[in-house]
């Protein structure tokens, strides 16, 4: 059986979608923290099992006949390590035999902030003795579009990360490379980049969205500071806005860039495109 940890968050629904076209329902186990919100995987057919990364115990239940666990990072930027300990504590204690990480791009060597947290939950892997994989993804397109409404509105799409290549993929991506390695043998041991095929700067971002919107839409690079603040002014929470505009200068020096098509590869199709993104949320 194959267990999908977060299973109602927006990757973990989309990696269980990708499964459901080559495995059965009856073989996938979705651990949630609210089994309300899993009423549509019931329904298809997948066991939903409740279990809080906070509660190693009840973990431990819901790994009971679990061969590989797909254990996509929590989260709670802050309690990340903790929770993880939790979740591989417990697969250790149940007997799974295979667990595959969603982790960031180039973890080990990231000036991203972010990484703290994710190079600790690689170690507990590596640690546990159990076989494992490391999907170390790059940034989802997502993460930026979503402030494409207010740039169209205002003309100016704003961040941090100066002329910083970013090879962004969509979640869909992300979660069809998490399903192949799910399904397929042959992934203990490896370590896979995972980044989109075309990397691009904000600048880009933002003259593409003027291009397909026919709207004057220019991009503000700001200081880290001046975008944490701004984040924070339009509602954000402070850790959130610290955390994105940390990721912007991360990416600034390059920490959001691969160009190896690892991703691609493993998903046997192109990664979709920034056009293809802006087109579909216009």
């Amino acid at each position: 059986m194959i267990a999908i940890t977060g299973a109602t968050g927006q990757l973990g629904q989309l990696v269980i979608d990708s499964l459901l076209t080559t495995t059965a329902a009856d073989k996938l186990a979705a651990i949630v923290r609210n089994p309300a919100k899993a009423e549509a995987l019931s329904q298809k057919g997948v066991a939903v099992r409740q279990a809080d990364y906070g509660d190693e115990a009840a973990l431990t239940r819901a790994l009971q006949g679990v061969d590989k666990l797909l254990i996509i990072s929590s989260s709670e930027v802050g309690q990340r390590a903790p929770q993880h300990r939790n979740i591989i504590q417990a697969a250790v204690a149940a007997g799974v035999k295979f667990i595959a990480y969603t982790s960031l791009l180039h973890a080990d060597k990231s000036p991203l902030g972010l990484a703290d947290e994710h190079v600790a939950t690689e170690k507990m892997l590596a640690d546990s003795g159990i076989p494992y994989a490391l999907l170390r993804n790059g940034w989802y397109t997502e993460n930026y579009l979503a402030s494409a409404p207010p740039a169209l509105e205002h003309g100016v799409f704003i961040g941090a990360a100066g002329e910083g290549k970013i090879a962004s993929a969509t979640r869909d991506d992300y979660a069809a490379a998490a399903a192949h390695v799910m399904v397929e043998d042959g992934h203990a041991g490896k370590v896979y980049e995972l980044a989109g095929d075309n990397g691009w700067t904000l600048s880009e971002l933002a003259a593409e969205l003027a291009k397909q919107s026919g709207k004057h839409v220019v991009y503000q690079n700001l200081s880290e500071a001046d975008f944490a603040a701004a984040l924070k002014s339009v509602g954000l929470p402070a850790g959130l806005a610290d955390m994105l505009a940390d990721s912007d200068i991360g990416a600034s020096k390059g920490g959001l860039f691969d160009d190896s098509h690892t991703l691609s590869k493993l998903i046997g199709r192109p990664t979709t495109s920034l056009a293809q993104s802006i087109k579909g949320i216009l």
